[in-house]
């Protein structure tokens, strides 16, 4: 790691003045003039973050005299409008943002094998993983690449970015379909809020022996909530090894992640009109919360930006065809439709939205019908009887009482990770399993070591 900062609040002048130590340095380490950068910052599902802004300022930081691309991470959403380059990055000029195409941008630089998928994974998954990114990040000649993230949980890598802005935000189809179903056949349940995940193993090693020669270094951002509520940005690390990655995680799965003694009856969640139109995205509320919501419990998900379910028409068509039915269904699915078997992190995607029939799960969507919703096996609610009887804009994060029911309320779900203790712990020794597995597969590799020693003090925390 480059240098870092840990504060109630780091205020964008601390930001603005860790990004000007950061250009200086990258001239210093790569010795070179920083002359032509691509910066990679997350798409507009990730708006508060805050890294739209740190966009911004590295932009002005290099000034005219830097040739300057941009690629949002799009993986495979839906590209921004011009306004929605606007409204996150500023006064950005248009041209500098170049469209992720995960279907024709790509280039193939190698490939994670299927002996090591099956040995990361302790079996559950066999199949290998092409790695195709963005042929930019290879060919591009640039003096500097510089990756630009929220660490926060996430249901396929257990943490959101580092490595993941290369590999599912740039990367081609057949390296997003086949990690995402590697990872919802490891379960989403085993790598929400773990550390280094199988998945995200697959990627170090990908990093390590296929981009090696890329000048790069990594913002990695937490935020929390304060007292009021409100978001604020207090860890921001800058480096280019995963020991960056390894200090922000930890620091974001003490301060982002939410541990209950027990599980909670009944879930409401507010997802954020501008950046939650698809299920495919909104869903986040489904994974976040899962682990906390009680046997035969409730989650509803009042989502006013929602206006359909995935983020390709094909991947739309899927999702009305075969609904969120739980795993047994999924995996019939997709052994026995070609498309859907081509398509697999569409497979993914629908056991992850699925509460395996263990508790309900309301939508409260913009522009969906009754019929649209219930067609793909979720409850519904009108959006505008369910804000009037919530008043979401009313309530705070935890416990509300209304007309006698008790709930508890999330503003922002996609910011953090809510949990049951006891689920927490089976993942965590889950996790820790697979880290002595990988010890003894790569004993020179320090980053085993670092979460064998993680995940065995979090073990004993929550246990006391």
């Amino acid at each position: 790691m480059w240098f870092y900062k840990e504060s109630v609040q780091i205020t964008e002048q601390m930001q603005k003045e860790m990004m000007e130590q950061l250009v200086n340095e990258a001239g210093r380490r790569f010795n070179r003039s920083i002359k032509k950068v691509l910066l990679l910052p997350p798409d507009i599902t990730r708006y508060h973050s805050g890294t739209g802004k740190i966009t911004n300022m590295l932009y002005h930081i290099l000034g005219t005299g830097c040739h300057i691309d941009i690629i949002p991470t799009l993986g495979q959403h839906v590209p921004h409008t011009r306004e929605e380059n606007r409204w996150m990055f500023g006064d950005i000029p248009e041209n500098c943002f170049h469209v992720h195409d995960w279907k024709s941008s790509c280039t193939r630089i190698g490939e994670i094998s299927d002996e090591f998928v099956k040995y990361v994974t302790n079996g559950r998954a066999d199949w290998p993983i092409p790695v195709d990114v963005n042929r930019l990040v290879t060919e591009g000649n640039y003096d500097l690449i510089v990756n630009i993230g929220q660490v926060v949980p996430h249901e396929v890598l257990g943490f959101a970015n580092h490595n993941k802005n290369y590999f599912i935000g740039l990367g081609g189809k057949a390296t997003i379909c086949a990690s995402h179903m590697m990872a919802a056949a490891y379960g989403i349940e085993d790598n929400l809020g773990q550390l280094v995940t199988p998945l995200r193993g697959c990627y170090i090693m990908a990093e390590r022996d296929y981009l090696k020669h890329v000048p790069d270094v990594y913002v990695l951002v937490v935020r929390t909530s304060d007292n009021d509520g409100e978001l604020q940005t207090t860890g921001l690390y800058i480096g280019e090894d995963n020991g960056t990655y390894m200090a922000a995680a930890r620091y974001a799965r003490e301060h982002t992640i939410k541990v209950f003694e027990k599980p909670l009856k009944k879930v409401v969640c507010m997802m954020d009109a501008n950046e939650f139109k698809s299920t495919w995205v909104a869903n986040k509320a489904i994974y976040r919360t899962r682990k906390v919501i009680a046997d035969d419990g409730e989650l509803l998900i009042i989502a006013p930006g929602v206006e359909r379910f995935g983020e390709q028409k094909e991947v739309d068509r899927l999702i009305r065809k075969y609904g969120y039915k739980g795993t047994p269904s999924t995996l019939t699915a997709y052994n026995n439709d070609p498309e859907l078997k081509e398509l697999g992190h569409a497979a993914a995607h629908l056991i992850h939205g699925s509460s395996e029939g263990r508790f309900t799960i309301t939508y409260a969507p913009g522009k969906l019908t009754r019929e649209e919703v219930e067609g793909v096996g979720f409850n519904y609610a009108g959006l505008t009887e369910t804000i009037k009887m919530y008043k979401p804009e009313t309530l705070k994060e935890g416990i509300n009482t209304l007309n006698g029911e008790e709930f508890y309320f999330i503003p922002s779900p996609s910011m953090g990770l809510w949990t049951a203790k006891e689920k927490f712990l089976g993942s965590l020794n889950t996790n820790l399993e697979f880290a002595k597995r990988m010890k003894e597969r790569e004993p020179g590799e320090s980053t085993w070591d670092h979460l064998i020693q993680s995940d065995s003090q979090d073990i004993k925390k929550y246990k006391a």
